[in-house]
Protein backbone atom coordinates (compact mmCIF):
# COMPACT_ATOMS: atom_id res chain seq x y z
CA UNK A 1 0.00 0.00 0.00
CA UNK A 2 1.53 3.16 -0.97
CA UNK A 3 2.02 6.36 1.59
CA UNK A 4 -1.18 8.40 -0.22
CA UNK A 5 -3.09 4.92 0.47
CA UNK A 6 -1.72 4.75 4.22
CA UNK A 7 -2.88 8.24 4.42
CA UNK A 8 -6.44 8.38 3.15
CA UNK A 9 -7.06 4.81 5.27
CA UNK A 10 -6.06 6.52 8.42
CA UNK A 11 -8.26 9.83 7.58
CA UNK A 12 -11.80 7.64 7.08
CA UNK A 13 -10.85 5.71 9.98
CA UNK A 14 -10.66 8.57 11.79
CA UNK A 15 -14.18 10.02 10.20
CA UNK A 16 -15.95 6.37 11.27
CA UNK A 17 -14.99 6.63 14.43
CA UNK A 18 -16.17 10.62 14.99
CA UNK A 19 -19.14 9.89 13.00
CA UNK A 20 -20.33 6.69 15.39
CA UNK A 21 -19.18 8.86 18.49
CA UNK A 22 -20.85 12.16 17.67
CA UNK A 23 -24.10 9.67 16.17
CA UNK A 24 -24.14 7.73 19.60
CA UNK A 25 -27.69 8.84 21.21
CA UNK A 26 -27.40 10.35 24.86
CA UNK A 27 -29.63 7.71 26.34
CA UNK A 28 -27.55 4.62 24.65
CA UNK A 29 -23.64 6.25 25.80
CA UNK A 30 -24.30 3.53 29.09
CA UNK A 31 -25.65 0.18 27.66
CA UNK A 32 -23.18 -2.04 27.57
CA UNK A 33 -22.50 -5.97 27.65
CA UNK A 34 -21.99 -7.04 31.31
CA UNK A 35 -18.49 -8.07 30.65
CA UNK A 36 -17.93 -5.16 28.18
CA UNK A 37 -17.27 -1.23 27.68
CA UNK A 38 -19.66 1.00 27.20
CA UNK A 39 -20.28 3.38 24.63
CA UNK A 40 -19.09 6.14 27.15
CA UNK A 41 -16.29 4.40 28.03
CA UNK A 42 -14.92 3.47 24.36
CA UNK A 43 -15.25 7.19 23.59
CA UNK A 44 -13.11 7.95 26.22
CA UNK A 45 -10.72 4.98 25.79
CA UNK A 46 -10.24 6.63 22.37
CA UNK A 47 -9.59 10.40 23.42
CA UNK A 48 -7.24 9.13 25.66
CA UNK A 49 -5.82 6.57 23.30
CA UNK A 50 -5.50 9.29 20.63
CA UNK A 51 -3.38 11.56 23.07
CA UNK A 52 -1.16 8.77 23.44
CA UNK A 53 -0.61 8.73 19.46
CA UNK A 54 0.06 11.79 19.04
CA UNK A 55 2.99 12.08 21.57
CA UNK A 56 4.29 8.61 19.98
CA UNK A 57 3.74 10.06 16.56
CA UNK A 58 5.85 13.22 17.19
CA UNK A 59 8.41 11.43 19.36
CA UNK A 60 9.06 8.69 16.46
CA UNK A 61 9.31 11.67 13.69
CA UNK A 62 11.87 14.12 16.45
CA UNK A 63 13.73 12.18 18.28
CA UNK A 64 17.00 9.90 17.53
CA UNK A 65 16.02 6.30 16.35
CA UNK A 66 15.59 3.88 19.39
CA UNK A 67 14.19 6.35 21.30
CA UNK A 68 11.50 4.93 24.10
CA UNK A 69 7.51 5.31 22.89
CA UNK A 70 5.93 4.48 26.46
CA UNK A 71 3.12 2.34 26.75
CA UNK A 72 0.19 2.70 29.35
CA UNK A 73 -2.03 0.75 31.70
CA UNK A 74 -5.49 1.50 29.55
CA UNK A 75 -7.30 -0.80 32.15
CA UNK A 76 -6.07 1.18 35.06
CA UNK A 77 -6.87 4.49 33.08
CA UNK A 78 -10.64 2.84 32.41
CA UNK A 79 -10.86 2.18 36.39
CA UNK A 80 -9.34 5.11 37.62
CA UNK A 81 -12.79 6.77 38.88
CA UNK A 82 -11.17 10.54 38.55
CA UNK A 83 -11.07 10.02 34.87
CA UNK A 84 -14.65 9.22 34.75
CA UNK A 85 -14.35 6.55 32.05
CA UNK A 86 -18.14 5.69 33.35
CA UNK A 87 -19.99 8.97 33.89
CA UNK A 88 -18.08 11.49 32.60
CA UNK A 89 -19.26 13.86 29.65
CA UNK A 90 -18.19 12.71 26.14
CA UNK A 91 -18.26 16.17 24.01
CA UNK A 92 -14.47 16.76 25.45
CA UNK A 93 -13.30 13.32 24.46
CA UNK A 94 -14.81 13.63 21.26
CA UNK A 95 -12.80 17.36 20.48
CA UNK A 96 -9.74 15.45 22.02
CA UNK A 97 -10.14 12.74 19.53
CA UNK A 98 -10.78 14.83 16.58
CA UNK A 99 -7.86 17.77 17.30
CA UNK A 100 -5.52 14.76 17.82
CA UNK A 101 -6.45 12.61 14.82
CA UNK A 102 -6.30 15.76 12.45
CA UNK A 103 -2.95 17.23 13.99
CA UNK A 104 -1.33 13.77 13.15
CA UNK A 105 -3.07 13.38 9.76
CA UNK A 106 -1.74 17.02 9.09
CA UNK A 107 1.95 15.48 10.21
CA UNK A 108 1.62 12.02 8.22
CA UNK A 109 0.92 14.09 4.84
CA UNK A 110 4.63 15.65 5.55
CA UNK A 111 5.90 11.93 5.78
CA UNK A 112 7.77 10.52 2.79
CA UNK A 113 7.56 6.91 2.31
CA UNK A 114 11.41 7.20 4.17
CA UNK A 115 10.37 8.22 6.93
CA UNK A 116 7.94 4.79 7.67
CA UNK A 117 10.70 2.83 8.57
CA UNK A 118 12.33 4.87 11.51
CA UNK A 119 11.35 2.97 14.61
CA UNK A 120 11.53 3.96 18.27
CA UNK A 121 11.35 1.39 21.64
CA UNK A 122 7.86 0.63 22.47
CA UNK A 123 7.82 -0.57 26.06
CA UNK A 124 5.33 -3.50 26.01
CA UNK A 125 5.66 -3.74 22.01
CA UNK A 126 9.58 -3.54 20.82
CA UNK A 127 10.10 -2.18 18.13
CA UNK A 128 7.86 0.11 16.52
CA UNK A 129 7.90 2.05 13.49
CA UNK A 130 6.08 4.82 11.58
CA UNK A 131 4.83 2.07 9.13
CA UNK A 132 3.54 0.68 12.43
CA UNK A 133 2.04 3.28 13.82
CA UNK A 134 0.07 4.21 10.86
CA UNK A 135 -1.35 0.63 10.57
CA UNK A 136 -2.24 0.45 14.03
CA UNK A 137 -3.75 3.44 14.75
CA UNK A 138 -5.19 3.07 11.10
CA UNK A 139 -7.33 -0.06 12.66
CA UNK A 140 -7.85 1.32 16.18
CA UNK A 141 -11.23 3.12 15.21
CA UNK A 142 -12.24 0.76 13.73
CA UNK A 143 -12.02 -2.00 15.93
CA UNK A 144 -13.78 0.29 18.85
CA UNK A 145 -16.16 1.62 16.31
CA UNK A 146 -17.25 -1.61 16.08
CA UNK A 147 -16.89 -2.18 20.07
CA UNK A 148 -19.11 1.40 20.15
CA UNK A 149 -21.96 -0.31 18.21
CA UNK A 150 -22.14 -4.05 19.79
CA UNK A 151 -22.28 -1.91 23.31
CA UNK A 152 -25.15 -0.01 22.18
CA UNK A 153 -26.94 -3.20 21.31
CA UNK A 154 -25.79 -4.63 24.72
CA UNK A 155 -23.73 -6.69 23.12
CA UNK A 156 -20.17 -8.30 24.37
Amino acid sequence: MSLHERIAAYQSASQYFLNLAVGTPADLLDVHHENGWSARQVIHHMADSEAQSYARLRRLVAEPEGSIIQGYDEAAWANEPKLAYSDGDVTNSIAVFAAVRAASLDLVKRLEDSDLEKFGEHTEAGKYTIARWLETYTKHPYDHGDQLVRATKGQA
